[in-house]
């Protein structure tokens, strides 16, 4: 009887680990899930590659340089030559000039309150609030210019210079007015063009 009871217990015993081995195949399954998931993740990553490079592309945005070039100006048919003044006489025509044009733009705030000018120690503020428009004017003595920030026309350098009209001038013509030399526009048209202020300018001292 010992050697039947001894036969059983051995038979059940395999037929107890028959079950557990059959269920191995289904756990190599579940092992490899990690590799399925891995592909994915990968395929995740190589998605985004496209927002990479459109990022790449905002750096190309971003000015090259410190002094960016002014917005493009019109032709004018006149020549500009560079007068040779003191920093004195520098002062003495620009604080001329600034204070004339605060005097036009302070009539036109009569008249349109949407105007909003402040100037003080050479530095003039315009502000246009109904058009959320902004215009200063400096003067930079260093350079013996008055410099310029339109939001229409960009940055541009005025020198005292004298203008010739055309180019059969003769000797003598013309008259004096800060000018944008690379271009030959005068502070006077831009300023009339863009605000509506005019100004006129002798031989002596712009008024």
């Amino acid at each position: 009887m010992k050697s039947v009871t001894r036969f059983s217990s051995a038979a059940l015993r395999r037929t107890v680990r028959a079950p557990l081995r059959a269920q191995t195949p289904a756990n190599c399954v579940i092992g490899r899930a990690p590799a399925t998931l891995s592909f994915r993740v990968n395929n995740a990553a190589g998605a985004i590659r496209p927002f990479h490079s459109s990022m790449n592309m905002r750096v190309g945005i971003m000015p090259e340089t410190e002094n960016p070039a002014p917005k493009e100006s019109e032709e004018h048919d006149h020549a500009a030559v560079p007068a040779t003044i003191t920093e004195e006489e520098f002062h003495e025509r620009a604080d001329a000039y600034l204070e004339e044009l605060v005097a036009r733009l302070e009539e036109q705030q009569e008249k349109s309150p949407d105007i909003e000018v402040d100037y003080s120690a050479g530095v003039l503020n315009i502000e246009l609030t109904t058009k959320n428009q902004s215009y200063v004017l400096n003067k930079q003595p260093p350079n013996k210019q008055i410099w310029l920030s339109s939001p229409i026309s960009g940055p541009k350098r005025f020198d005292w210079a004298l203008v010739q009209e055309g180019q059969d001038h003769k000797e003598g013509g013309g008259g004096e007015d800060w000018v944008y030399l690379r271009d030959g526009s005068s502070l006077t048209d831009i300023l009339r063009k863009e605000l509506g202020v005019d100004l006129s300018v002798d031989d002596e001292v712009p008024r």
